[in-house]
């Protein structure tokens, strides 16, 4: 995978023109690059005014003063944000007593695809959708087309070369190997990770998924799913792995959140095919943060700020994940 180079021959990333803000929000700061936020441009107010013989002409005039939100003067409760975060909140508050261990919540992006068919999703909705976990019968393919990955490997490095002074992103490439070992109790692999290059053991764990929320995008190229699970710290595993995974990491950091771009080359054994995927993920960096964010929700002794932290942070959350998935590009027909 290609790391961010300051000489790239192709720009994606050309200035947008400013955005005039909606009426019913606050202004916002432009971003750097060119990833799309789904956010149409306004332009100025005209009129029409007709001369003599009947014709009309356009006339620009002053814009009509802010708009208030609503008839109470407040914006209504976003209830998709308020699924994911009571979700996750319920996942951190119910998670398994004393399992020790370190909360992950991650936005993979992939498809919904029907069991049966083998076929993306095709459900009667015009919009963005979270679905009603084990409603239907169907699985998240975590896994995006080569294409695909390069497009994002270009727009995540261009909005690194051109980040501005308010939006540092931080970079790390890495290259990783995962040996995978059964458990001497319960159903979950241990997983060991290495540096390929140093063979220095960075993580040896086992995963505990808690819960899965998916999200259904019909009018994007591709869906998403948000994660939560526990990572418990475990010693080195005896014996053989039973499969193993190269990881070629392209990791960008920005704030609380890292989205991790992956070319990973799985193989299940000597005498088997290796096989090759994309991935792209967000996930929430700091686990500690996180639960003393969801230990404070909605706690009346302390301050609205204090008690809304934890929905503010999903709310950046669910947001990254809005962008990539609606900056994804056209797969190659899966």
């Amino acid at each position: 995978m290609d790391a961010p180079s300051s000489d790239s021959e192709r720009d994606l990333f050309a200035d947008r023109p400013s955005k005039r803000a909606r009426h019913s929000s606050p202004k916002r700061p432009s971003t750097a690059g060119s990833l799309d936020s789904g956010q149409d441009d306004t332009k100025p107010h005209r009129t029409h005014t007709h001369n003599g013989n009947g014709t009309s002409q356009g006339a620009d005039v002053a814009p009509k003063p802010a708009l208030q939100p609503s008839i109470i003067g407040v914006e209504p409760l976003d209830e998709f944000i308020r699924e994911i975060a009571d979700f996750i909140h319920y996942q951190i508050s119910n998670r398994p007593p004393d399992g020790g261990g370190t909360i992950e919540v991650e936005a993979k992006i992939g498809l919904l695809k029907d069991r049966a068919s083998g076929q993306r999703l095709q459900l009667p909705v015009l919009v963005e959708t979270i679905l009603t976990p084990n409603a239907i019968d169907m699985r998240f393919e975590s896994n995006m087309s080569a294409k695909q990955h390069q497009h994002f490997n270009k727009l995540l490095n261009d909005l690194k070369i051109k980040q501005q002074a308010d939006l540092k992103i931080d970079y790390e490439h890495l290259h990783l190997i995962d040996n995978f070992y059964e458990p001497e109790t319960g159903r979950d692999k241990i997983r060991v990770t290495r540096n390929e290059k140093t063979g220095e053991v960075r993580e040896c764990m086992r995963k505990v998924r808690l819960g899965d929320l998916n999200i259904y995008s019909p009018k994007r190229f591709v869906d998403w799913r948000v994660s939560v699970n526990v990572e418990i710290p475990v010693p080195p595993p005896i014996g053989t792995p039973t499969h193993s995974r190269r990881k070629d990491r392209l990791s960008y950091s920005h704030q609380e959140f890292a989205i991790d771009l992956t070319q990973v080359t799985a193989s299940a054994g000597p005498n088997s095919k290796p096989e090759v995927l994309h991935e792209l993920e967000v996930e929430l960096k700091n686990s500690e943060y996180l639960v003393a964010m969801a230990a404070k929700r909605g706690d009346a002794s302390l301050s609205l700020e204090e008690q809304n932290a934890f929905d503010e942070l999903i709310h950046a959350f669910v947001n990254n994940a809005r962008i990539l998935a609606r900056n994804a590009a056209p797969g190659d027909g899966r």
